[in-house]
């Protein structure tokens, strides 16, 4: 298989369309069973009834690991947004509907890890926290009760592929079940990242949907960006995830 020009490039792999499949061909530095761990994921919540792509076949190709998958065609919902900024508020109702949907879910304890270790893992990572500052975020973290649900990880736009029948969500491998205020603050910060009114209009109307209060949601703001310094993504500022853990700790 010669695959060459990727369409996409991220933090942990290249995506290639191949024969009308995507390949997803996981970078280097991964451990090599990460393509099953992600493709697990993906295969569970296919068998849920969501609207993802079907795995056809975990593989290595030129030593690397990779996932071969159903390719969706149409665009994503957050580059629709940003054509469309006037249609804001459209675009953005079908993400919290599809999140919403997701949310619904009580998921199988044995097919997906617990939010919780994950985002205990995450936040002993960072060198920028110390060790204190560390502690009441894990302290914080026990504290917190609510009802397992299905919780995507990295809900954003750019992870939504609309076509002509529906919505698909792509990118499971941080998935797991948890609790869907931290999942819906993952995603307010993430939008936030590059527009404060695009993540206000997105938190409006989830909250208008649900019922779910701006202050149960923020109760995740310290865990959710002090986990998220872990993850080291260039594009995101770590002074700004700081001066959340700070502000809300």
């Amino acid at each position: 298989m010669n695959l060459v020009n990727p369409i996409a490039n991220g933090n942990t792999a290249d995506l290639f369309l191949y024969d009308d499949k995507i390949i997803k061909v996981f970078k280097d530095h991964l451990p090599p069973t990460e393509a099953l761990y992600e493709a697990k994921k993906q295969e569970y919540v296919y068998t849920c009834g969501l609207s993802v792509p079907k795995i056809f076949e975990i593989t290595e190709i030129n030593s690397r690991p990779a996932i071969i998958m159903e390719y969706i065609h149409g665009e994503t919902v957050g580059d629709l947004l940003m054509n469309n900024m006037e249609e804001a508020e459209h675009y953005i109702s079908i993400c919290v509907d599809d999140q919403q949907k997701l949310h619904d879910m009580v998921v199988d304890s044995d097919s997906l890890e617990p939010m919780s270790e994950k985002l205990y893992r995450q936040i002993e990572m960072p060198s920028l926290l110390n060790e204190k500052q560390k502690y009441k975020l894990l302290r914080r973290l026990n504290s917190i009760e609510y009802e397992p649900k299905l919780c995507h990880g990295d809900f954003h736009p750019f992870n939504l592929i609309m076509n002509e029948e529906k919505v698909y969500v792509i990118d499971w491998v941080d998935s797991s079940f948890g609790d869907i205020r931290a999942d819906v603050y993952r995603t307010y910060l993430l939008f936030s990242q590059t527009s404060v009114k695009l993540a206000e209009l997105y938190l409006n109307y989830y909250c208008k949907n649900t019922g779910l209060t701006r202050d149960e949601i923020f109760q995740w703001a310290p865990i959710i960006a002090g986990a998220r310094l872990a993850e080291k993504v260039s594009s995101e500022d770590n002074k700004r995830l700081v001066e959340i853990v700070l502000r809300y700790l």
